[in-house]
């Protein structure tokens, strides 16, 4: 890119300035399902459970997807946990991040608390309070969140599952993204 804006503090850019800010971001967003698929791939490898963090990310999605849940909602499954790659101490807020744009308020919030809710399964362990998630009780999404992590996340573990390849999904994560994104949350 050899055009640059002329501001160096935000306050004193022009709309043409911004035209051109709003033009890198178009096509730095278009390469966005690249990236991602990109992380998917990354998450290929080692692992303290019995399948790689990708095969998990495969299973939960084959499992949505058998299910009967729309595309957007397998999308999710498959990327609930792609915030690990950049930020594994708060990965679902990461994800849910990434995704709000292109999803439906119900699947931004069960991706941005799946982490929370999946805690009921271990967070005894550790002395922690597996019924944290109690606290969302009331909210309008807080079932479909229980169900997403019962019915698909919690029990993708298993390497004798037969789970679809990333390549299933490709198509899907690709149309996610070209969706017209929502405006700013």
């Amino acid at each position: 890119m050899n055009r640059k804006v002329a501001f160096t503090a935000m306050d004193q850019g022009t709309r043409e300035d911004y035209e051109l800010v709003a033009a890198h971001d178009a096509k730095n967003a278009a390469g966005l399902a690249d990236r991602v698929l990109v992380w998917l791939r990354s998450m290929d490898g080692d692992s303290p459970y019995r399948i790689s963090r990708l095969d998990h990310a495969l299973q939960t999605a084959t499992r949505a997807e058998r299910d009967g849940a729309d595309d957007q909602t397998v999308a999710c499954a498959l990327l609930h946990d792609i915030g690990e790659v950049i930020s594994p101490r708060n990965h679902s807020q990461a994800a849910a991040a990434v995704l709000a744009p292109y999803v439906s308020e119900k699947n931004h919030w069960i991706v941005r608390h799946h982490g929370l809710f999946q805690g009921y399964y271990y967070l005894h362990h550790y002395g922690g309070d597996r019924n944290a998630r109690e606290r969302y009780r009331d909210h309008e999404h807080y079932e479909a969140c229980v169900e997403f992590c019962a019915r698909w996340d919690q029990a993708s573990f298993d390497p004798a599952y037969k789970t679809h390849p990333l390549e299933h999904f490709e198509l899907l994560v690709r149309e996610l993204f070209a969706r017209e994104p929502r405006p700013f949350l």
